[in-house]
This record gives structure tokens, sequence and C-alpha cells, in this order.
């Protein structure tokens, strides 16, 4: 049991790294993406003030400059917002197999116990039996009358 315990403590402390790490990420992202905007703001100020001060010369820079931030700032936004669905998939994949392991390890370790308890082998053999009869149902079972009727 406490093989099991110290299993399951292994996968949420993994899965709270892993949350930490996105949280990092994506405070960092947010920092750069914030502080381009405020450059962007800064420069817009400044060209404003340039074109009421002395009407032509450098407020064509300082546009320039203020609309490259912000440009800057949501091509950063955008590309981290397209591979959060990326990532996301691989998070969930990776989660999927830490929890098949999980599961055939317990299994695994619950297996000596089962054996060894009042139904033996069969308390084994009758959930492996089930799964596969419902398998078999499932492969040679017509399409749902459901999906149909939604057409």
């Amino acid at each position: 049991m406490a093989m099991l315990a110290s299993l399951i403590s292994a996968l949420a402390s993994g899965e709270a790294l892993a949350a930490l790490g996105r949280a990092r990420t994506a405070a960092v992202v947010y920092i750069i993406v914030t502080l381009a905007a405020m450059c962007g703001v800064g420069f817009l100020i400044g060209a404003a003030y340039i074109w009421i001060a002395g009407l032509y010369g450098p407020m064509a820079a300082s546009l320039g400059f203020g609309v490259g931030f912000l440009v800057i700032a949501g091509s950063v936004l955008i590309v981290y917002r397209l591979s959060a669905g990326l990532r996301a998939r691989r998070r969930a994949r990776r989660r999927s197999a830490d929890m098949k392991a999980l599961g055939i390890t317990a299994a695994l370790a619950a297996l000596p116990v089962l054996l060894k308890g009042k139904g033996g082998l069969a308390a084994v053999l009758a959930p492996a039996i089930a799964l596969a009869a419902y398998a078999i149902y499932r492969e040679n079972a017509g399409p749902d009358r459901d999906a149909d009727d939604a057409d």
C-alpha cells in the first residue's frame, strides 16, 4: 500500500511541478507583452507630443516605433495563444500515459493480494472477462440510433 501512496504522491508532485512551469512561462510571456505594449504607448504619446510641438520630423519615427512595439506585442501574444493548443494536447497525452502507468502499477501491486484472497483467480479473471466481452460488444454493435436521428 505504501508503494501505491508513493506513486500517487509522485504523480501529484509531477503535476504540480508541470503547473508551476506553465504558470512561470505564462508570466514571462505576459511580462514581455506588457513591456512591449508600454513601450508602444510611450512612443505613441511621444509622437503626439512631437506632432503638437513641432508638426513634422521626429513624429514619423516615433509613430513608427509605437506601431512597431504594438505589432511585436500582438505577435508574441498570438504565437503564445496559437501554441497553447499544441501544449494542451501534449499535456493530455503525457497525463494519459501517466495514468495508464499508474493503473498498471496499481493492478500489478494488487494482484498478489487478490490471488491470495477468498476468490483467488476468479477475482482476477472475472473483471478481465467482463472487459473483453464489453470490448467485443462495442466492436460488433451497430452505429448509435441517436447519431442517425441527429442527421
